[in-house]
């Protein structure tokens, strides 16, 4: 596991390493410490990320510049920052936690744990998506999202409006990320089950689910079982 942590005040970043260290105890895990905005830019361009911590105040740089140059990357970030006012912002961003300044490990380990146990839901499920459209960092509603396919390492977000936005994260690492109105019901398909009107059974032991638009997603066998008792 690959780990980076940008913070620009050594005693921090060094209490991050020690504590992200014991927490993740026996696992092979490797934990970088950068100590500047490019300095961290340049390490993510480099060499593969499982999980990003971020402070926001980088020597007067601005940590969410990480983020609007990597909006949708490929790993989660644990923001730890003093910027409490700037939370919603980050989550928009679809950060996983935000861990205000000053922290200590019981606070710390709970984002962690995030990040090793995604069926753990919060109250600070995101509410916006963020995606990359011509150069510019768009926020989508979760309101608005359907569905979301899987394409390879990416993902498409079907809105209700009929468009389709290419999201740069996993169905996997999405799934942690979103609130228990989003069901993964098969392993290319996960939907908002607000747009779900019922569950299918069609000839040849295949299941599915209509939409209110009418459309008809495929559910996966493992998934009907715990699909089938929900009120749609």
């Amino acid at each position: 596991m690959n780990i980076l942590i940008i913070e620009d005040e050594a005693r921090i970043a060094k209490r991050l390493q020690r504590m992200t260290a014991g927490f993740f105890g026996n696992k092979p895990t490797e934990i970088i410490i950068c100590d500047s905005l490019q300095k961290g830019l340049s390490h993510i361009s480099s060499k593969p990320v499982d999980l990003l911590l971020l402070d926001l105040n980088l020597n007067g740089d601005n940590g969410f510049e990480v983020l609007e140059l990597m909006v949708s990357a490929s790993f989660h970030t644990i923001i730890v920052s003093a910027n409490t006012d700037k939370a919603i912002t980050a989550f928009a961003y679809g950060v996983l936690d935000f861990v205000p300044k000053p922290f200590d490990q019981d606070r710390l380990f709970r984002a962690l744990g995030r990040f090793l146990a995604p069926a753990i839901k919060t109250h600070e499920d995101i509410k916006y998506l963020a995606v990359k459209t011509a150069g510019q960092v768009k926020l989508i509603s979760i309101t608005e999202v359907m569905y979301i396919k899987g394409a390879g390492i990416y993902t498409e977000l079907h809105l209700k409006n009929g468009r389709q936005e290419l999201h740069d994260k996993s169905l996997e690492l999405l799934e942690q990320l979103l609130p228990v109105s989003f069901q993964r019901i098969h392993r290319s398909y996960i939907v908002n089950m607000e747009y779900a009107e019922k569950i299918l059974v069609q000839p040849g032991s295949r299941y599915g689910v209509s939409l209110k638009n009418e459309e008809i997603l495929p559910v996966g066998r493992s998934k009907y079982k715990e699909l089938r008792n929900k009120t749609l």
